[in-house]
């Protein structure tokens, strides 16, 4: 069997459908990396709304999902910039989900930390921007997850220098009852985030970054990078206190930054373990023997696929990724809540369903085949 795909130029292809998926199973725990996926949330396709409604969430698809990832030995990040914090899921909504998968994750035993940000503001003063976090943080810390202290794009606008970053983020870590995962979000995430730490020459708003960790290494389990900068991400691994974490955001270079170096390695917080789920939990129980090598001829061929979904504008991976769960029968639909179905081209689609498909991610190829058939008629394709 065979399907016609369209390229970036619009003109057709035959591509010939990988036959049977990738053999994973779930297996040991993980044990030299901590892992967690950015989950992304399955809206309720059938509800009324519209764009700039609030989100309506299909909860029972949403948390199979989060049991899914748990079975595979992953933790699940949760209410983070998969789930669309601040691109249609509100912070109504991610508390309600929050509480719902907090309360899953104990019932089946499963890892979970949750981001803690400030989306009640649109904007504000620092101290709204304090209350803000606390408000959330408290939310978190009652549910009994870990909490990750997202980057504010509040903060952002009310900030007038560093000094204020390390205002209020000392006062959150002081406040904070568990040590906590600090979130630097790059702006290609969100160019609302533009000038972070108070600098928008990076080497600057590192220094900030790592002047608020050093003022409280107790409090601060580690931190996500989103920078998409493999070499600034090992620097600053580097200059970490001792027992703080790296946990990389970085969607084009995990392979590397996981396997490490002589002088040390990052953990995992990554949006593109959403899709790679069941293939990345394989591949740290490869590293975990030892084999990095084996890790690494895992995990290097999936990095195409996650440079395809992330590429500019990249804050719109999230419908990748949602595209991809529907592929491989993890949702009945290809909708997201405030629309966002609509954000990617038909060839990238396409694309992405290729790499995929050949990466063997999808359980049932056929599923997955008949499901972009769908798509493509929809636009127009005939097969």
């Amino acid at each position: 069997m065979t399907i016609q795909l369209p390229d970036a130029s619009g003109a057709l292809r035959t591509y010939e459908p990988r036959p049977e998926p990738l053999a994973l199973t779930s297996g040991a725990p993980l044990a030299s990396r901590t892992v967690f996926s950015a989950a992304h949330v399955v809206a309720d396709p059938f509800a009324d709304v519209s764009p700039d409604s609030a989100a309506a969430v299909d909860w029972d698809a949403t948390l199979a999902f989060r049991r899914h990832l748990w079975s595979h030995g992953l933790g699940v990040a949760e209410a983070m910039d998969t789930a669309q914090r601040g691109m249609g899921l509100d912070w109504a909504g991610a508390a309600e989900l929050i509480r719902r998968s907090a309360a899953e994750a104990k019932a089946v035993g499963g890892r979970i930390a949750c981001g803690v940000g400030t989306d009640q503001l649109t904007a504000g003063t620092l101290a709204e921007v304090r209350s803000a976090y606390e408000e959330q943080l408290a939310l978190v810390e009652a549910s009994g997850a870990q909490a990750i202290l997202m980057a504010s794009r509040a903060l952002a606008a009310a900030a007038r220098g560093p000094e204020d970053y390390v205002e209020v983020y000392g006062h959150l870590l002081r406040q904070a009852s568990e040590p906590v995962v600090l979130h630097w979000l790059g702006p290609m995430f969100d160019p609302a985030l533009e000038g972070y730490w108070g600098s928008a020459d990076l080497d600057a708003a590192t220094d900030t970054f790592l002047e608020v960790i050093a003022a409280h290494p107790d409090k601060v389990d580690g931190i996500k990078v989103s920078l998409l900068d493999a070499r600034r991400e090992v620097d600053l691994r580097r200059r970490l206190p001792q027992g703080v974490r790296c946990y990389t955001g970085d969607d084009f270079n995990y392979p590397e930054l996981i396997a490490g170096d002589e002088q040390g390695f990052s953990h995992a917080l990554l949006g593109i373990f959403d899709p790679l789920g069941p293939l990345a939990a394989e591949a740290v129980r490869v590293l975990d023997t030892g084999d990095t090598a084996g890790f690494r001829a895992l995990l290097d061929p999936t990095v195409e696929l996650s440079r395809h979904l992330f590429q500019t504008p990249t804050r719109f991976y999230k419908t990748g990724v949602v595209f991809l769960a529907w592929l491989a029968g993890h949702q009945s639909h290809f909708t997201m809540v405030g629309g966002l179905q609509s954000s990617r081209s038909l060839p990238h689609f396409a694309r992405a369903y290729e790499l995929a498909d050949g990466l063997g991610l999808f359980p049932d190829p056929k599923l997955a085949e008949e499901r972009m058939k769908n798509l493509l008629a929809l636009y127009g394709v005939t097969q």
